[in-house]
């Protein structure tokens, strides 16, 4: 009964994700990867050298982890907390700061409060996504609501160091994070822009095995002339493959240049039409 309360409340401030992804799933640097190596053997071995070789610090911290997922938009953090959970099979609840973070006074904290409380009663990963929401730098207080503001960073900061559990935060802008917050982290992970090799597997991966590609498919093209993150490469396979899928017919490379348009247009970035043939109006 107890655990389906706390389940209860949780589902109320954040949203439950059954892990459905690998390691494999990853298209990263080397660094960022055995950086999550490093996180996960955190987890799985905090007993062993907070507990037995009494290493746990002191100041009322807790036994949690927390990491700082940072880097642009479309890179892979929300998905890489997904393979972090998979991998110590546990839950991840993504919190739904639309609902934690509150206009009135003093009530945000509350919500945390809660939202801590609850998850370190079950077995759970919890993810801020874009954290700087939540963790941002503190002002010059210039009047009732910033005082409020910066003692609720401030209750946040403590609250996260007492946590149990495992804590995940992610940004596309790094420099918004609050400076006392990060010198609590255990780890921060930076998620780059790929390079052309990496956006060339991310276009592999993304296509699939299953889905028919005609003879003229040229990834290796998209790859080197269109600079796009693996969450926008997504999009434009799945674009892709609903238009080749409308006229029966394998995904062709007109397809995803369609798509590639149409993503940098909803992207706000500069199209240059002399990149795209005609034919991807077919």
């Amino acid at each position: 009964m107890a655990r389906a309360w706390h389940g209860s409340a949780l589902g109320r401030l954040a949203r439950a994700v059954q892990p459905s992804v690998t390691w494999s799933d990853l298209v990263l640097p080397e660094r960022p990867h055995e950086q999550l190596r490093d996180l996960v053997r955190r987890v799985r071995h905090r007993d062993r050298v907070l507990g037995q070789w009494r290493m746990r610090p002191g100041g009322g911290r807790g036994r949690g982890v927390t990491a700082l997922f940072s880097g642009p938009s479309g890179t892979g953090k929300t998905l890489t907390a997904e393979v972090v959970a998979a991998e110590l099979g546990l839950t991840l609840h993504v919190v739904d700061l639309a609902t934690v973070v509150d206009k009135y006074i003093g009530e945000t904290e509350k919500h945390l409060e809660r939202l801590f409380t609850e998850a370190d009663s079950v077995d759970t990963v919890l993810l801020f996504d874009e954290a700087d929401a939540v963790f941002g730098k503190r002002t010059v207080a210039q009047d009732a609501h910033d005082r409020y503001a910066n003692t609720g960073t401030a209750h946040l900061l403590q609250r996260l160091e007492s946590f149990d559990g495992l804590a995940l935060l992610t940004t596309n802008m790094h420099a918004n994070i609050d400076t006392a917050f990060l010198r609590r982290l255990d780890l921060v992970v930076h998620f780059p822009a790929p390079d052309e090799a990496r956006r060339r597997t991310l276009w592999e991966r993304c296509l699939g095995p299953a889905v028919p590609r005609a003879d003229d498919l040229d990834l290796a093209a998209l790859a080197r002339d269109f600079d796009l993150p693996g969450g926008a490469i997504r999009c434009c396979a799945v674009t892709a493959a609903y238009r080749a899928a409308d006229s029966g017919r394998p995904v062709s490379t007109a397809d995803l240049l369609a798509a590639v348009r149409e993503e940098y247009a909803k992207l706000g970035r500069y199209v240059d039409e002399t990149r795209f043939p005609t034919a991807v109006d077919r």
